[in-house]
């Protein structure tokens, strides 16, 4: 399933998205992803199903080629 950065007719990921989607990338878990933003668990859960459903990202592989697609991580795994 190929990630392009954005489809033409695809929302825009908020600031807070692009900030989860970033540190996801990096291999962080959830709970270090809120502890490092100062959110809920339960919030960054919420804003990686904002994620999925703005773009097709099933899987956590997925969603780290949508970091690299979408320019908030690197092919390297570090930011």
């Amino acid at each position: 399933m190929p990630v392009t950065s954005r489809p033409q007719n695809a929302p825009a990921l908020s600031h807070r998205e692009r900030q989860v989607l970033a540190h996801i990338a990096a291999g962080l878990s959830h709970k270090q992803i809120a502890r490092r933003l100062g959110i809920s668990v339960h919030t960054v859960g919420t804003y990686l199903r904002r994620i999925r459903t703005k773009r097709t990202a099933p899987t956590v592989a997925h969603l780290i080629r949508l970091g690299v697609a979408e320019g908030v991580a690197t092919s390297g795994g570090t930011n």
